[in-house]
């Protein structure tokens, strides 16, 4: 018998020759959407791997169903869609993409940032609209970068390459994190600081930490009232860091000036405020959206797919098969 493995959603192309020349006889969703829990069951019935995405919710009940998995690999960073300690009483090993996506990410960031700041897409909804007929002093004044600080909440691999392309523009770079980070300090001359005193001294505060139970809402109206109103929040890890209702308030009150969000709450649903908002420089969800780096993830989860379904243990291994 082949090994089956089924993919939840189209992925570049290079990944899908990965699991077919291991010779896999591999199924792939045909529907370009998120498949139903239903759906998704479906697809998996009688296979053997999984290939599936942030977007798809493999919780206890799905794995307890799928018990004859003999591998899970989410083509993300993140996993906090799979219920981990579920796929372990299963002995199913579930494998995530870390570190490819660090550059298109961190260069996302920057673009979020400077945009945001500099009211870009604001702008040229005005000149779109023909309402542009003269240059004007005070035409979409914004933040400037250079000698203003930087605040990265999570100095992990991402942070890091956010902090390190800050060094043209000359910024001041603070952040928090559990670990010292060493290429920060003394790279760049950063300061390690706990969270409340980031949020009171950067100009731009920028978010990299994981969804868990301890970072869900870290930043809400506590510490919206603690930044400055000139101040900037950046968020590209996860939707749920931010309570969104308290950002709303904020944007609207002028507690801070303004937001660049690649993620939210309850994506795919989107806050109805923020979208009304001025301020609010919004994206779907596009931080590694390359095609260099969406091809490198596609291959790096086909591998870890083809290692697990070997027997092997895979290189991004995020649970252990008992």
């Amino acid at each position: 018998m082949k090994t089956t493995i089924f993919i939840s959603r189209l992925i570049p192309r290079a990944g899908i020759e990965i699991l077919e020349n291991a010779g896999f006889v591999v199924e792939i969703n045909q529907k370009d959407r998120v498949l139903t829990k239903e759906e998704l069951l479906a697809g998996c019935q009688g296979k053997d791997g999984l290939l599936c995405l942030l977007t798809d919710t493999i919780d206890r009940e799905f794995i307890d169903q799928m018990g004859q998995l003999k591998g899970i690999a989410t083509m993300a960073v993140g996993y906090n869609n799979i219920d981990l300690a579920a796929a372990e009483e299963k002995g199913i090993p579930v494998s995530n993409t870390p570190g490819v996506l660090t550059d298109a990410t961190a260069d996302l960031v920057w673009a979020l940032l400077m945009a945001t700041a500099r009211r870009l897409p604001e702008a040229e909804r005005y000149l779109r609209a023909g309402e542009f007929k003269s240059w004007g002093p005070m035409l979409f004044l914004g933040g400037d970068l250079r000698g203003r600080t930087l605040g990265i909440i999570g100095a992990g691999r991402i942070g890091t390459a956010v902090g390190l392309r800050s060094r043209g523009f000359g910024m001041n770079i603070i952040y928090t994190d559990p670990e010292k980070n060493r290429v920060l300090e003394e790279g760049l001359g950063g300061r390690r600081v706990e969270l409340n005193t980031l949020l009171r001294e950067a100009d731009y505060i920028t978010v990299h930490v994981p969804l868990t139970e301890e970072t869900r809402r870290l930043i809400g109206r506590p510490e919206f009232k603690l930044m400055k109103e000139t101040a900037y929040l950046i968020n590209t890890s996860r939707g749920p860091v931010v309570d969104e209702d308290a950002l709303v308030e904020a944007l609207q009150s002028g507690i801070i000036a303004g937001a660049g969000l690649d993620v939210f709450e309850k994506e795919p649903h989107i806050h109805p405020a923020l979208l009304s908002l001025p301020n609010a420089v919004l994206l779907p969800h596009i931080g590694s959206a390359t095609i260099e780096t969406r091809t490198r993830m596609a291959m790096m989860a086909a591998e870890n797919l083809v290692a697990m379904m070997r027997g092997e243990v895979p290189e991004n291994l995020v649970s252990q098969k008992k």
